[in-house]
Parts: C-alpha cells; structure tokens; sequence
C-alpha cells in the first residue's frame, strides 16, 4: 500500500483522530489530566453496552462450538493482541478449561507480550499462516481484536478463517458501516471515540476490548457450567490462594465449617464440584463425580 494511500486510510479512521476535550493536554495540571482521562474511560461502559446484542450472538455461537470439541483462537497485534492473551491465560485457572481451548495469537510472537514489535502487525499473510498452522477447522471461532480495523496481521487470519469454513468475528472500536463483513460471522463495534492522547488505542479502545472479552469468556462458561451460583466450581487449585478459595467456595455453598470444607475437598479430590454435590448430598465421591458427569457438568442441575 502506497504511504499517500496509508495516510488518508488513517486520517479517516475515528482511533486517529484528535480530541477535543484534550486540545491542550500539555498544559494542563496533573490532576486535570488524570480527571480527563477518567471522565473519558467512563464512557467506555456504556458504548460496549450497545453492543450486547452482537456479543450475545457471538457467545450463543461459541458455546455451541466449544460443547463440540471446537476452540476460540484470540488473534490481535500490540495492545489489542496483549488483551487476547490475558484473556487466554486466565481462563484455565478460572474454569478449569485445557490450555487448547482459548489460545492467543499474537503478531510477532511470543516476545511481543512483553517488548513492541510493531513491524509484525504489516503481514498480512503470516496472520493467514498462524491460522493455517492451527489447523483451524469449522468447529473453531477466530475472533480478530484491532482498534484500527484495518490490522493487515488480523485481516489476513480472519480472511483465513473465512476460507476454512470456521466462524470469523471483529472487534473493532471503529464505526460497523467502515468494515468490509464479508468475510465476518459478526462483528463488535464499541465506538468510544478518539483517545485522549490522539492514536493510543492502549486508553480507552483497550478497555473497551478488556471488557468485551471477559463478558465473552465468563458468560460462555457460565453456560457450560463452570458457574454454580455466581462462584467459579471449576476452578484448578494450582496455587494456596486457589485452595482456600475452593475451601470457601464448598463453605458458602453447603453451609459448612472450615474443617468441613477442607475434608471434603480432599475426599473430591480436590475437585470442587464433586464436593459441593458429596456434602449437600450425603454422597461419597464416586456418587457424586457420577452425578455431576450426568448433570453435564452443572452443579445446580446434579442436586437439584
């Protein structure tokens, strides 16, 4: 692409553009700044709200695929990718998933995690060869995370997505009448307007992606049963805080004792569901494992 044709692509995309409540940034106070910054990331809230009904329908999708062996790949460069993987990386303590369910592809590797590696998100053909190398298949979800729209890393694993038949979504803090959706199942919008420092989609659009993604991943495994109530029963005790969450958890659910609660969590093997079904109804861990696996993994449905 041209640099003259790059630059008028920019120019009209609302991320790049300035804001007015910011004009004079460098001359204002920090307490002013920090005000500024605050009132703008308040809004956030509210345009993701708007979306609900094209985060609903991406959610309804996903939990179908995951209940039959499929997987959600996150793919994003920079900021937007960095949101993917700390999405990814949260949902195998938090709900107990394998590590291949939710993955995060980012540009440039591994090392872009941690260091800038910008030249990355330019190729628009290695984001179709990371799909590619996945072995993305129709039973998968690629959801793309660029602010701009027009990440050439993203574009290119979406476009790949689309030709192997699997479900390609966007997420986007630019306008859905700019976006070419041919190739998209759906696409999510939240237009939160330009950033206090013009260009940074680390402010604002970050937030707004940061909350998209945990509505998607927390409400799908509300409905794959990783929720009993509103606490997380399949959470893996990896860790002395993870373990007196559990004990907590088994407490809170069966009205039992601390001592209680850790007993039975032992004879679950550690296995929190299966405890809180073992105490609340008298059986032992077989029993309870058994009805838990009958009740597909909801809680709720194996003592009801």
């Amino acid at each position: 692409m041209a640099i003259n044709t790059l630059f008028a692509e920019l120019g009209n995309l609302t991320t790049e553009q300035r804001n007015s409540n910011s004009m004079n940034l460098d001359s204002m106070s920090v307490k002013s700044i920090l005000e500024l910054i605050n009132d703008e990331d308040a809004k956030v809230a509210s345009v993701v709200r708007n979306e609900i009904p094209h985060i609903e329908k991406v959610v309804e999708k996903l939990v179908i695929l995951l209940k039959n062996g499929g997987r959600l790949f996150y793919v994003g460069a920079g900021t937007s990718g960095r949101m993917g993987v700390i999405d990814a990386a949260e949902c195998p303590p938090t709900f107990g998933t394998p590590v291949a369910m939710i993955q995060a592809l980012i540009a440039g590797g591994n090392e872009a995690v941690f260091r800038s590696q910008e030249g990355a998100e330019d190729k628009e053909d290695r984001g179709a060869l990371e799909v590619a190398l996945q072995r993305v298949s129709p039973k998968d979800m690629v959801i793309g995370i660029a602010a701009s729209k027009r990440t050439p890393f993203v574009l290119g694993a979406l476009k790949k997505t689309f030709e192997l038949k699997s479900t390609a979504v966007l997420i986007t803090t630019n306008p859905r009448e700019t976006i070419d959706s041919s190739y998209l199942f759906e696409s999510i919008c939240p237009v939160v307007g330009p950033e206090v420092l013009m260009g940074s989609t680390r402010m604002k659009s970050a937030i707004a992606q940061k909350m998209i993604l945990t509505m998607i991943t927390t409400t799908t495994m509300v409905r794959l049963g990783k929720v009993y109530e509103n606490m997380m029963v399949d959470l893996q005790l990896t860790n002395q805080k993870l373990t007196e969450r559990a004990k907590k958890i088994i407490m809170l659910a069966t009205s039992c004792s601390y001592e209680e609660a850790a007993e039975v969590l032992k004879s679950s093997g550690n296995h929190v569901k299966t405890a809180i079904v073992m105490k609340k109804l008298g059986l032992n861990a077989i029993e309870a494992k058994k009805k838990v696996e009958e009740a597909e993994g909801f809680v709720r449905r194996a003592i009801s």
